[in-house]
């Protein structure tokens, strides 16, 4: 006879518990714990799901397993989404959409949806956050209204589920998973074992019928998708809507693909029509940057395998009645920016230790890659100095903590990138660099060789 057992369960990693504990020693985080309703004693139907791409229980060489025309991907209708995908979206594979709120999940997957009912036939989309109405008012104003495009308010996935297997869509969406429920356990929606469960429930259906469907996850504080950790492992491909929500900018970024590369990265431009493929986000980027002012300078960057030109700015000025001062770094990684600043003033004799320093990437991104040392080494030393450096110049390297200048992957790209943009000069790390046309590359062993390449004059090196 089936019996009821409570248990404990961390809402931010998945660890269980059999009594409640105000830290969970798994995670770490407090007052996390959520009691949860478990019935054992009963059987329950854990039968492996049976692929409607024939029958892929009995073991066979791989290299007799055919892929047939129909299971192929397809295009989501912009460029830039199929880009982080590897080309498209798999027939039967299960994914997850995480960002911030309001980033523009929704309007992005809704795009999507129209696009692919327009091109592949029915597709269903799921909305447990809002009505009809509402869904239609939003699909009038991106243009996104298609006969074969349905839609539905439900949040029952018993209800979901036999929805998709008597439709049989290309395409599912369900905005959002922690919206999603089922009856079956007594936790409310967006718990640990709701999600877990429904997740699960999904990814039979997308195995066993061939239809793709994409999960959109609410993130935490963090910016982790919220959850437990098994559910990004459960799904095939992963991807993160990024982007300041005072910026025009974003970024979609893979951090999971089980069918591609996850060094790719699409980029949007959000308009009140939706969001828009940037072509040329070089361009974009750059288009209002002082040409003739102290503290910026342009570093060709790679995000994925796309290289791309972002200004990086600097301002240092005085600490105010003698106190600490401030560092402040905004796009750019904190503990590079904190080491770069040392350097700066033990190997070139820059004197910062009473100067309070602000670093920020324009545009909204984020440069988590070591090519960008030397752009903000530059920026706070042309700040410092109060000389404005060539417009046409641009920087790229890695500094160590000896202030030697290292190299980075793919530098014939990012020069390729500069040439293309007009710009005629590049300070980079010391090797062999074959000049692009009408680009100049100017090889540097260390950072001071690198200060005297931009300045007229520099003080200690």
């Amino acid at each position: 006879m089936p019996k009821k057992t409570t248990k404990f369960v961390c809402q931010s990693c998945g660890n269980e518990y059999s009594r409640w504990m105000g830290r969970c020693s798994a995670c770490g985080q407090w007052n996390t714990m959520v009691e949860e309703t478990a019935i054992t004693g009963h059987k329950q139907n854990n039968k492996a799901w049976v692929s409607s791409f024939g029958d892929s229980r009995k073991p066979q060489p791989i290299t007799d397993v055919t892929v047939e025309t129909s299971q192929s991907r397809f295009s989501t209708g912009l460029l830039e989404l199929d880009r982080v995908l590897g080309g498209g979206i798999v027939p039967g594979s299960l994914g997850l959409v995480g960002g911030d709120p309001g980033i523009g999940k929704s309007t992005l997957l809704l795009q999507v949806a129209a696009a692919v009912a327009r091109s592949q036939g029915p597709v269903l989309y799921i909305s447990g956050e809002e009505s009809l109405p509402q869904l239609r008012m939003r699909a009038q104003r991106l243009n996104a209204l298609a006969p074969e495009l349905h839609v539905a308010a439900e949040a029952d996935v018993d209800v979901i589920v036999e929805h998709i297997v008597q439709q049989k869509p290309s395409f599912v969406l369900i905005d959002s998973i922690q919206t999603v429920f089922s009856e079956e356990i007594s936790s409310p929606p967006g718990s640990v074992a709701q999600v877990r469960e429904c997740a699960a429930r999904f990814l039979k259906a997308a195995k066993s019928i061939g239809t793709a469907v994409v999960l959109v996850g609410h993130v935490t504080k963090g910016g982790a998708i919220a959850g437990p950790k098994v559910l990004e492992h459960a799904v095939d491909y992963v991807l993160y809507f990024e982007g300041e929500m005072a910026t025009r900018f974003r970024l979609l970024r893979g951090v999971k693909n089980r069918f591609g590369s996850t060094n790719e990265v699409g980029i949007f431009d959000m308009t009140d029509l939706g969001l828009i493929a940037v072509e040329n986000p070089s361009q974009l980027f750059l288009e209002q940057r002082p040409l003739h002012s102290s503290g910026t300078v342009v570093v060709p960057c790679m995000e994925g395998t796309r290289p791309l030109l972002v200004e990086v700015q600097a301002l240092v000025g005085s600490t105010a009645f003698g106190g600490t001062p401030r560092r402040q770094a905004t796009g750019v990684d904190y503990q590079r920016f904190s080491i770069i600043l040392a350097v700066l003033e033990k190997r070139l004799g820059l004197p910062l230790y009473n100067q309070d320093v602000y670093v920020n990437a324009a545009g909204g991104l984020r440069l988590t890659e070591p090519g960008a040392d030397l752009a903000i080494a530059a920026a706070v030393a042309s700040s410092v100095r109060g000389e404005a450096i060539a417009a046409d110049t641009a920087v790229v390297g890695e500094i160590g903590l000896a202030g030697e200048l290292r190299a980075v992957p793919a530098l014939e790209q990012r020069l390729r990138e500069l040439q293309k943009l007009g710009f005629r000069r590049c300070i980079v790390p010391r090797g062999k660099h074959a000049d692009q046309n009408g680009l100049v590359t100017v090889p540097a062993a260390t950072a001071a060789e690198a200060m005297q390449a931009l300045f007229s004059e520099m003080k200690g090196t």
